[in-house]
């Protein structure tokens, strides 16, 4: 099911469950997970993006394998706070995977996230060629630790 507002999320998140956090791309899904203690998100992998039913199949691996109990998709607003395009197709995406799954799914605000995530392998002195192989499961990484620093105050 799909929550507008976070509260309404984390209160339909089960106790002791981790969460996926995605960051949607044109052209691929970058994955992150947390621990069951919802504390510390981690990148996982990057999904290239091929069709939704390829796509989303990946995407149900991951939370069967992980025990995930809930989806936090970033939401790429503009700068000013409104909704483009890219917005409503995060939305589609939301309302597909629906179809696919009972967790509750949510969004986080994804403002910068890229960029936050880019400045962080820059810093590590990480490889052109490397950033752009991780940085869209380090942005989601950002994205989901954003969402999970959020539930503790919820």
């Amino acid at each position: 099911m799909i929550h507008e507002t976070f509260e309404d999320f984390s209160a339909a998140l089960s106790p002791m469950s981790a969460l996926m956090g995605l960051d949607l791309g044109e052209k691929t899904i970058g994955v992150a997970v947390s621990d069951r203690m919802r504390g510390v998100a981690s990148p996982l992998e990057t999904v290239r993006r091929k069709k939704f039913t390829l796509d989303s199949a990946r995407l149900i691996e991951i939370v069967t394998e992980r025990e995930i109990g809930g989806i936090v998709l970033g939401l790429p607003r503009n700068m000013d706070g409104s909704e483009g395009p890219r917005c409503q197709s995060t939305r589609a995406f939301a309302r597909n995977l629906t179809r696919l799954t009972d967790l509750p799914i949510g969004f986080w605000d994804e403002r910068l996230s890229t960029v936050a995530a880019e400045k962080a392998l820059l810093e590590a002195d990480t490889t052109r060629k490397r950033r752009g192989q991780v940085i869209d499961h380090v942005a989601a990484g950002y994205i989901l630790q954003g969402a999970l620093d959020r539930l503790r105050f919820i």
